[in-house]
């Protein structure tokens, strides 16, 4: 029985694996990634960095998240921000206050991957704000950030592309 549920738990990660990798593969510029269901599964929802205020980084030094009242289209997604100010800062310059790869974790990027974040997982980094996928991930990106950074500018195009 053992050996039954751990190759049935093993098929259920190759599961969710492939149906992350796929919808990697599909992902917009923007990321809209936003976990649905069971075994980790996510969905495009059309809301960038899952509804976290991205000008809140910058202006108040930790993570907000934004509200259906207060929205900008931009770059084909939805920004979510906790205030009207937040949403005038960011349409006057979208490009200084959106994240860096579309949203996508930085660290994922440098490593080929499109993938999600957690919006408590961040940094700016010379004025440029970059968001994680976890906690742990985010240990190792800050071990060599200039590193990781180089690795990534050169990839996000061509991962949009897959």
């Amino acid at each position: 029985m053992n050996r039954f549920l751990r190759h049935l738990s093993l098929i259920l990660v190759s599961i969710s694996l492939l149906t992350l990798a796929s919808t990697a593969q599909a992902a917009p510029k923007i990321n809209t990634l936003e976990k649905s269901g069971l075994f980790g599964k996510y969905k495009e929802s059309g809301i960038a960095i899952r509804g976290f205020d991205t000008v809140a980084y910058f202006t108040q030094g930790k993570p907000v998240l934004g509200s259906a009242e207060f929205t900008v289209e931009w770059s084909g997604a939805t920004w979510q921000f906790s205030s009207q100010e937040h949403a005038e800062l960011f349409k006057s310059d979208p490009q200084a206050y959106a994240p860096q790869y579309g949203g996508y974790c930085a660290y994922g990027v440098s490593q080929d991957y499109l993938v999600k974040i957690e919006g408590d997982q961040w940094k700016i980094e010379d004025g440029k704000l970059y968001l994680n996928y976890d906690k742990k991930v985010q240990k190792t990106w800050i071990k060599d950030i200039p590193g990781y950074i180089s690795s990534a500018d050169g990839k996000f195009e061509t991962l949009l592309k897959k």
